[in-house]
């Protein structure tokens, strides 16, 4: 399996930013997104600048009914945070809205009111002038998002800079400001994966140290792409990963059981197609990719999981592009394993 360096501080989908302490406050109209949205689940969307990353492809619902998102392999994860650009124009607007909304809202605190002037002193007319709208072709405000189903881990809080300028074509003083590598990261969790029940022969139920064969339907499990893109201030820039299946694992669920290939491991054939399907006569014959159970599940049931691992690649705008932690996404299947009745005469 291919590995990669970590991405050291973070960077994701849809976000929140702290003016100043104790303060947050909504990019636009509170509860909408400025960006499509693949999903919505998990906003703090009051409190929230939302990102304008969109994704297009095979992209997972909120829900996740029938799929599944990768499981990176390693330490790494996903950004759960990062920067993007905003205009002079968006940005002083969202700065005298927040203000003016704190102010004049009935019953706030004092101190609420005070952050909220401190915040429009600094980039009105104090470190900053008027916003910088005399300078607003020249470069861009660049500001914190989070990952809205992500937004209350510690990960997502690492994007703690304020607001900031940054020229054109200069990069950000940040890590983890938005690139075409960071797009590939946020589409790596977004890709929507089929689900990985296998087909088994018997089905469902198998007899105690009899062969059981094992295999998927090659037309399920093309590869899968997701494109992140984000058209922003001056910048206008995606990137598409793609997943590609290449090995089963089979675990039995219980370690009275054998597995073919010894390791569990089943690769992809040429065509596509992972195992073999069972033909009549075979039973007695050693499955290319299966399991044997050696006792019976009594009046239970064995867990049987079945983990595709998914290799990831990626390209984006002005030819980037590379590999990404692989991923595996895996399902449990109910087995029933009985004894070979037989009659002694």
């Amino acid at each position: 399996m291919r590995t990669r360096r970590r991405w050291l501080t973070a960077s994701a989908a849809a976000g929140v930013i702290s003016l100043a302490p104790s303060t947050a406050f909504a990019w636009g109209t509170p509860g909408e997104s400025n960006g499509q949205r693949a999903e919505t689940s998990g906003s703090s969307s009051n409190d929230s600048i939302s990102s304008k990353v969109t994704f297009r492809g095979s992209v997972a619902s909120s829900s996740g009914q029938g799929s599944g998102s990768l499981k990176p392999v390693g330490n790494w994860t996903p950004p759960a945070c990062w920067y993007e650009p905003r205009s002079a124009e968006e940005f002083s607007k969202y700065i005298e809205d927040m203000y003016e909304t704190t102010v004049n809202a009935p019953g706030q605190h004092s101190y609420a009111k005070t952050s909220a002037g401190e915040t429009r002193e600094k980039y009105k007319d104090g470190k900053y002038k008027n916003y910088n709208l005399d300078q607003k072709n020249e470069g861009n405000w660049w500001v914190a998002v989070q990952d809205e189903d992500r937004w209350m881990e510690p990960e997502a809080q690492v994007c703690d800079e304020e607001p900031f300028w940054a020229e054109n074509g200069t990069a950000p003083p940040v890590e983890n400001a938005a690139t075409p590598e960071v797009l590939a990261e946020l589409a790596y969790n977004r890709i929507q994966l089929p689900t990985t029940k296998v087909t088994l022969a018997p089905a469902d139920t198998t007899k105690v140290n009899l062969p059981t064969w094992a295999w998927l339907d090659k037309t399920r499990f093309d590869a899968v792409s997701v494109t992140a893109s984000l058209d922003a201030g001056a910048l206008n820039i995606e990137a598409t990963t793609t997943a590609t299946p290449v090995a089963l694992k089979l675990e039995p669920g219980t370690e009275d059981a054998e597995t073919y290939p010894t390791s569990g491991e089943c690769t992809i054939s040429g065509d596509g197609s992972i195992g073999e399907p069972y033909a009549k006569g075979n039973a007695d014959q050693t499955p290319p990719c299966g399991l044997k159970y050696l006792r019976s599940s009594g009046d239970g049931t064995f867990d049987l999981q079945a983990t595709i691992t998914w290799e990831i690649a990626w390209t984006g705008t002005g030819g980037a592009g590379g590999d990404l932690p692989d991923g595996t996404f895996g399902t449990t299947q109910a087995i029933t394993v009985q004894e070979i009745q037989s009659v002694n005469r």
